[in-house]
């Protein structure tokens, strides 16, 4: 088998075993199907960041903001509940967590989502670990 086909095959088997991982990883994620999440499009998610940053700066802690897809084009009517759970100081640094319900088509989904900021700095999304 000359070097060049030995490549291609090995290539080929990479991308069918790289293939079948993706589709069972893809199964295990079935029942994310019909959760709100899986109806949202780009301009729905750039519009409820704009909500979630405009609760950070102005909601306090326990105050709620909605937010709905009206006017992203989107058929699928989607909502949400934006609450600030909680804020933290640590001398410069300002930390929220903050609570939000999705809701599209009577199926709902909560998202815990912790924010934090260096003085007049922008919000910065948190890894959780």
């Amino acid at each position: 088998m000359s070097m060049r086909t030995r490549v291609l095959s090995q290539l080929t088997a990479g991308s069918l075993l790289l293939g079948a991982a993706i589709g069972a990883h893809a199964a295990n994620l079935g029942f994310l199907n019909d959760t709100p999440i899986s109806y949202m499009k780009q301009r729905d998610i750039d519009s409820v960041k704009k909500a979630v940053f405009a609760a950070l700066n102005d909601k306090h802690d326990g105050e709620t903001a909605t937010w709905v897809n009206e006017g992203t084009g989107n058929s699928v009517k989607i909502d949400a509940a934006i609450t600030m759970a909680s804020t933290a100081k640590d001398g410069d640094r300002t930390c929220r967590d903050v609570g939000v319900v999705l809701s599209a088509k009577g199926q709902s989904m909560n998202l815990r989502p912790q924010f934090c900021k260096q003085g007049s700095g922008t919000w910065q999304l948190q890894k959780k670990h």
